[in-house]
């Protein structure tokens, strides 16, 4: 049996309505975070602003003490909704696949109104970065049902964990 392998976590909430005390959804991912024995690595919340989600994405990215950000909030269809545009601005790659899942969980809970929802996620400078919606239902959603197992060095037969070393093996001298 493989032994679990903490990760550190930063936690974004991108919202024009939010302040720290207000934010439900980016408790609701702290707590899962720290209940999982994973370690919450930073916090900020931030208004609807692409610019400065991206600036916060790449700096939190540059960090060695932080191996993946999620991003709360702006992932939504309004002129507001800015958050999927920021996160695309630092991609190196995108993670299709986890935006299709995370539909896939919400059609359970939500029905047909989950194709409202654009969460993704990506990879950037060796660091995992997923954008999930504003809601805590969405958060306890994206959390429970995906990030919980691929950010769980234990789960088979793969997750992000144990290809976490080499994200960045592109960057290496040969």
């Amino acid at each position: 049996m493989r032994e679990f392998i903490p990760v550190r976590i930063a936690v974004l909430t991108v919202s024009d309505t939010r302040g720290p005390a207000e934010d439900k959804s980016g408790e609701t991912l702290v707590q899962r975070i720290e209940a999982a024995g994973h370690v919450l690595a930073a916090r900020h919340v931030l208004p609807d602003e692409r610019a400065q989600i991206a600036a916060q994405l790449r700096a939190w990215i540059a960090d060695p003490a932080i191996d993946v950000i999620l991003t709360t909030g702006g992932t939504g269809l309004t002129g507001r909704d800015v958050t999927v545009e920021a996160h695309r601005d630092v991609y190196e790659k995108e993670i299709e696949a986890f935006g299709t899942v995370f539909t896939l969980v919400s059609m359970k809970k939500i029905g047909t109104s989950a194709v409202q929802s654009r969460a993704c996620g990506g990879v950037a400078g060796g660091t995992y970065l997923f954008a999930l919606p504003g809601s805590p239902g969405a958060c306890r959603d994206a959390w429970d049902e995906i990030l919980s197992l691929q950010l769980d060095y234990r789960h088979m037969p793969c997750n992000f964990v144990e290809i976490l070393p080499r994200l960045e093996e592109h960057r290496r001298r040969k």
